[in-house]
């Protein structure tokens, strides 16, 4: 296995396992560990999630957990290098967000991601580095009460038309009529190639048997057939793509 380069090193604080952890012991339980931290669903078991920090983004593999008192658990990770460190199952959730970290600080994340022990709480501490970055800091909050001018909404065909776009992120949204979450695909570069052309930008679809007959991966280049909708996913991303169908990838 490859090394992962020096600087790439320094970017991520490892907290290894204190000795000897529980490894998973036959692909149920990996299962039943990933669902009970809520990291994947059963639809749509991951073998790889995302570990990002302020400076960094790569891909770990879980590797096993430690066990406290009360039923805590402390997840161990083990990285592209092959180096272990362990990490709060809420923590590792929240980094398989599209939107975690855009406000980290450059730094380590001990406090973050360090395991737990019987009665300790998680508490995430954000350090500035620099007195021009404490001086910013105020102004950076102020900043954020000002509203965000409206997208103007887009006049979308009524028909079904056909797209280009990019998988982005293979994720799921919580379904209040059967209180379970849905599995959902959120892709980017979405656009209406035939006339009149328009570009939507982000947008996302259900997670059908028709999409996962075509095993998609992250940053798979897609046309299909399809009708857009104005439904949220959430307030970056307004518009849905229902029935989406003569998938195919394409050539970036």
């Amino acid at each position: 296995m490859a090394e992962t380069p020096a600087e790439v090193k320094d970017l991520i604080h490892y907290i290894e396992p204190k000795g000897e952890f529980i490894s998973f012991s036959d692909e149920a339980d990996y299962i039943a560990k990933g669902l009970e931290w809520k990291l994947f669903t059963a639809r749509s078991v991951k073998r790889e999630l995302l570990y990002k920090s302020g400076s960094y983004q790569g891909k770990v593999k879980l590797a096993g957990y430690e066990q406290y008192g009360n039923g805590l658990d402390t997840i161990v990770v083990e990285f592209e290098n092959g180096k272990l460190s362990c990490i709060h199952p809420s923590y590792l959730k929240e980094m398989q967000s599209s939107n975690f970290g855009k406000e980290l600080l450059s730094g380590p994340v001990a406090e973050a991601s360090a395991p737990l022990t019987e009665g300790e709480q998680v508490t995430v501490v954000q350090v500035a580095e620099s007195p021009e970055q404490l001086s910013e800091a105020p102004k950076k909050a102020k900043s954020k009460s000002k509203k965000a001018p409206a997208k103007p909404k887009l006049d979308l065909p009524a028909d079904k038309v056909h797209f280009t776009a990019t998988v982005k992120e293979f994720t799921a949204k919580m379904n209040h009529f059967t209180g379970e979450e849905d599995e959902v695909i959120l892709l980017e570069n979405v656009k209406v190639t035939t006339d009149p052309e328009l570009s939507i930008g982000d947008a996302w679809c259900g997670y059908s048997k028709t999409l996962k007959k075509a095993e998609l991966e992250e940053g798979d280049e897609i046309e299909f057939d399809g009708k857009v909708v104005d439904k949220k996913y959430d307030k970056e991303i307004r518009y849905k793509v229902n029935n989406p169908s003569k998938l195919k990838k394409t050539e970036a």
